[in-house]
């Protein structure tokens, strides 16, 4: 015979115990402890009830109807007379399952007749000539301080890659303008592209930020003799970089820096943590980037 001992009044025997003693049940087998209970249940048609739930019918109902009215709000936001637990348990119950919203550019159909004209454009370019492109790309707080700082502060972040790897990042300390933009690029960029591309040629890449669409920036980059890469506003989802940020931001999803210098400190040795095949396999990507922007007719894509 086979026996279960299951200690405690309110223990649950498990889908693969139950069948067991099911099949044991039929075949006349004796069973012991908890068994014949489960047994019993089950000929009496008996089921098994919890605590009543707090919630009626009516409020299941008006709990459907703000999510569906209201799908980017979130579980604090809707709760009200039900606790927190109890409205996410019965939004689950429903089928609903909570995710953070992506969020994608606003783009008029001006914007999304550019987009579609610059895909068109270089939907013939290779992802070998993609890789002479050097990716640009800022970004902002990208992870937070711990709660106990009483003024959280933000970091502005300039980086660069290449299919060959990434640049040193370059921390800002003030609003990126015109003439902050042109140091960065003639202290970090040039030396990034001497350090990915050597004396190849490489095309550079950036958006049409007002301190990177500037007159004296566009010369700046005419005194150096570098190509500038036409882009269409508003395409963070045609730009591997942005990628390369979210990766980072995942990486450091439970840093706790307590300042601002140690933030820059774990944003710096997650950035070194990134792989030159990393950055390869997101230039790659661009071919199929610009393929959704033409399916997608200038619209945001998945990307």
């Amino acid at each position: 015979s086979v026996g279960y001992t299951i200690m405690g009044k309110t223990a649950d025997l498990t889908v693969v115990q139950r069948t067991t003693i099911d099949t044991l049940h039929k075949e006349g087998k004796t069973q012991k402890s908890s068994v014949p209970k489960h047994i019993n249940r089950k000929a009496k048609g008996r089921k098994r009830y919890g605590r009543k739930k707090c919630t009626s019918n009516r409020d299941n109902r008006t709990l459907e109807r703000i999510v569906k009215q209201k799908p980017f709000k979130n579980v604090g936001e809707i709760h009200k007379d039900a606790s927190r637990t109890t409205t996410h348990r019965r939004m689950q119950d429903m089928g609903f399952s909570c995710r953070i919203p992506c969020v994608k550019p606003l783009l008029n159909n001006r914007r999304r007749q550019k987009r579609l004209a610059w895909a068109k454009d270089k939907k013939d370019w290779t992802a070998a000539e993609w890789t002479k492109v050097m990716k640009r790309g800022e970004a902002q707080n990208p992870c937070c301080l711990r709660s106990s700082v009483k003024f959280p502060q933000s970091v502005m972040v300039w980086g660069a890659m290449s299919s060959a790897g990434v640049a040193p990042l370059c921390f800002l300390r003030s609003k990126v303008n015109a003439a902050v933009y042109q140091d960065v690029l003639e202290h970090f960029m040039l030396p990034a592209a001497d350090q990915l591309y050597g004396d190849a040629d490489f095309i550079f890449q950036q958006d049409l930020a007002p301190a990177h669409s500037a007159k004296a920036t566009s010369t700046w980059f005419k005194d150096h003799g570098i190509p500038v890469l036409n882009w269409p506003a508003n395409s963070p989802d045609l730009n591997p970089i942005e990628n390369l940020w979210g990766i980072v931001k995942r990486k450091m999803r439970y840093a706790r820096p307590n300042n601002a210098e140690e933030l820059k400190a774990t944003i710096r040795a997650t950035w070194a943590l990134i792989t030159p095949e990393q950055c390869h396999r997101l230039i790659d990507s661009t071919p199929r980037r610009i393929a959704a922007v033409i399916q997608a007719k200038g619209a945001p894509t998945k990307y």
